[in-house]
Order: structure tokens, then C-alpha cells, then sequence
């Protein structure tokens, strides 16, 4: 610190750094002020990896299950959804079949009021026949309904298909990069004719550091190879 600066400081004057410091230092330094470090699940100076590479958190095996299971889950909704779309043909077909047996009793029925219009069960019989045709036809429209309803909802789970492919592209990528890595620290010598080395060593900011006993077993070790 200078003497104008000590002067300043004393004099209570502002503190010119800190007036002349850009802008964007100073909404980093807003940011920094703001931002609650817990917000984050992972936090840099935590030990990496947070999870420990066990069978339960392997990434790429996660995934390999996700599509897998996509894959046999989608194949199920799609037989489900065949067996409903079928189906409701079928009652289509046979409420169509109740429909003309239905058209030619309500022609008999017809005939008989006209002949016979002083008799009342020929008029009820008739009236009947004409509700049950409303019904008939309700059946039909409602498997024409589900019908359709399936085949949209067949349409729908494509979208399924695209995202397990999605996700086959990321674990692909992963796959590369990892062969990538380990091909980039590839060494000419096998691990296991490599020389040991300490865990900890003088200068580091441990309170249990080698001692000297640990030392000379590491010295000896180095002849020995």
C-alpha cells in the first residue's frame, strides 16, 4: 500500500479500486454474493465422485436399463393397445349384424300397427324395437371411439421409440469418450511393474504424512526394482 493510498484510507475517502472496477467485475462479484453454493447437488469442493462406482451407479448401465426396459414396457402397451383395437371391432361387427335384425323388426312391427293400429302390444313392441336401435347404434359409435383412441394412442407412443433412441445416441457418445480417455492415459508400462508411491509425502497439508520408517521402504522399494 502507497502513502496516498495509506492517506486516503485514513482520510476516509472511497477506496479507488473498488470505484474504478469494471462492471463486469462487479456483477461477478454480485453474483458471487447472491449465489447459494447449497443450491447445487454437487459442490467442486466435495470428493469426486459423489457416488461410488458400484454396479447401482454406473451411468451407462443405468441406461442400458432404461432402454431396455422402455423397449419390452413400449412392445406390452403396443400389444395391449392391438388387443383393444381389435376388439372393438369385433363388437363394431356384431352390433352391426343386432342392427339389421333390429331394421327388420321394426319394418314387421310397422306393418302390424298399420293392419292391426286398435292392438297395443304391436305399438309398444315397435316403440321398443326403435329404443333398443338408439342403443345398437350408441354400441357402435363408442367402439368406433375406442377404435380410434387406440390408434392414436399408438401413434402417441413413437415418441417413446424416438427417446430410447435419444438415449442409445448418448450412451454411444459416453462409450467413445470413455475409450478416448482411457486410450489418451494409456501407458507403455504395466501397472503392475510400476514403482509405488506414498500417499502422502513432506510438504503436503496432512497431519498424517509419511513418516520416516515409510520413507526407507519406499527407498528400498526403488531398488529393488
Amino acid at each position: 500500500m502507497t502513502q496516498e493510498e495509506l492517506d486516503s484510507l485514513m482520510e476516509g475517502e472511497p477506496d479507488i479500486s473498488e470505484v474504478d472496477a469494471p462492471e463486469e467485475d462487479k456483477e461477478e462479484e454480485f453474483h458471487k454474493q447472491t449465489i447459494d453454493p447449497n443450491d447445487f447437488r454437487v459442490e467442486a469442493d466435495q470428493k469426486w465422485p459423489p457416488p461410488p462406482p458400484t454396479e447401482d451407479h454406473k451411468v451407462v448401465h443405468q441406461l442400458d436399463e432404461v432402454t431396455r426396459d422402455t423397449e419390452i414396457k413400449g412392445t406390452q402397451i403396443f400389444d395391449q393397445l392391438e388387443i383393444m383395437s381389435n376388439d372393438a371391432a369385433k363388437i363394431e361387427k356384431q352390433a352391426k349384424n343386432i342392427k339389421n335384425y333390429l331394421k327388420s323388426q321394426e319394418e314387421l312391427f310397422t306393418k302390424l300397427c298399420t293392419t292391426f293400429p286398435h292392438i297395443q302390444s304391436f305399438q309398444k313392441a315397435l316403440e321398443s324395437t326403435q329404443s333398443i336401435q338408439e342403443d345398437n347404434q350408441k354400441i357402435i359409435d363408442s367402439s368406433n371411439e375406442i377404435n380410434d383412441a387406440s390408434m392414436q394412442a399408438m401413434d402417441l407412443m413413437q415418441y417413446q421409440d424416438i427417446h430410447r433412441q435419444k438415449i442409445e445416441r448418448v450412451i454411444n457418445v459416453m462409450r467413445a469418450l470413455a475409450q478416448y480417455m482411457n486410450s489418451l492415459f494409456e501407458g507403455k508400462i504395466d501397472d503392475s511393474k510400476r514403482v509405488g508411491s506414498a500417499v502422502f509425502i513432506a510438504g503436503d497439508d496432512k497431519e498424517d504424512i509419511v513418516n520416516e520408517e515409510d520413507i526407507e521402504a519406499l527407498i528400498t522399494s526403488f531398488g529393488s526394482k
